[in-house]
């Protein structure tokens, strides 16, 4: 799985307020063991998951995954385990079962302990979180989505990647200001860090504060002027404050680095 591309859910501009003035009721500590005493009240369970989803696959799928669950029950070296916890992952996301697929992740992260395997875990139960509409899955994912990106951190702390995908997930839990002040405080600590400062302009899109996208976008295209991401973001932004020259003009580079 490539990095994580996952949709952040909406928040309301009294929310991100908090982004961008900085209002605070807990200190960080706090927020953090709220979140993980919250994520960690799972109500289901790896096993209750695969029940219920083999009842609703096809004969052919149940035979699919049987035969790979066979295969791991068989496998006695690490690399047995890895190929075939890396086959179930594989068919349980194309089920479209993220949670299960993430469990997967999980094991392979386990046995090899790198910062990338830990990082799919991650993204795969973060996919969980932004897809499932059952609370007790979302909360079980939640745990081990929050787990694995730590577990990345812990490996390569001066990878960002990992620590924006924290925050997002952070962001998805019930308590969101851990989140928002991890951005701020990585955007602190290094003003030009351009994924950070995409984050936070497209947060600013979903929150509906154009202006602060505006800037955001704008601070990324001082830092890298060709970034088609931010070029386009800029066009859009423009459009939408009703200010078409600007818009263009960012328009046509945006077009410019499409068609390359």
């Amino acid at each position: 799985m490539s990095r994580l591309q996952w949709g952040v859910t909406f928040f309301s501009v009294a929310l991100f307020a908090l982004l961008y003035f900085g209002f605070d009721v807990k200190t960080d500590e706090q927020q953090r063991q709220a979140a993980v005493r919250s994520a960690n009240l799972e109500s289901t369970d790896i096993n209750a998951l695969k029940r219920a989803a083999l009842e609703n696959l096809s004969a052919e799928n149940k035979n699919r995954i049987r035969i790979a669950e066979q295969e791991l029950s068989i496998a006695e070296s690490d690399s047995a385990k890895v190929a075939a916890n890396i086959e179930l992952s594989g068919a349980w996301y194309r089920l479209q079962q993220p949670a299960i697929a993430g469990y997967h992740a999980q094991e392979v992260a386990q046995i090899n302990n790198t910062e990338d395997t830990w990082s799919i875990a991650g993204t795969t139960y973060a996919i969980c979180v932004q897809r499932s509409e059952r609370l007790e899955v979302r909360q079980f994912c939640t745990t081990r989505a929050v787990q694995a990106f730590e577990n990345a951190i812990s490996l390569n702390p001066s990878n960002v990647q990992h620590k924006v995908n924290l925050a997002l997930t952070y962001l998805d839990t019930e308590a969101p200001m851990m989140g928002i002040q991890m951005l701020l405080r990585l955007n602190q600590e290094d003003p030009e860090n351009v994924l950070v400062l995409r984050t936070l302009g497209e947060q600013a899109i979903r929150s509906g504060q154009l202006d602060k996208a505006l800037e955001r976008f704008l601070q990324v295209l001082s830092i890298e002027p060709d970034n088609n991401q931010a070029n386009c973001a800029v066009a859009d932004l423009y459009q939408q404050l009703e200010q078409p020259q600007q818009a263009q003009l960012y328009a046509d580079k945006c077009i410019k680095e499409r068609s390359k």
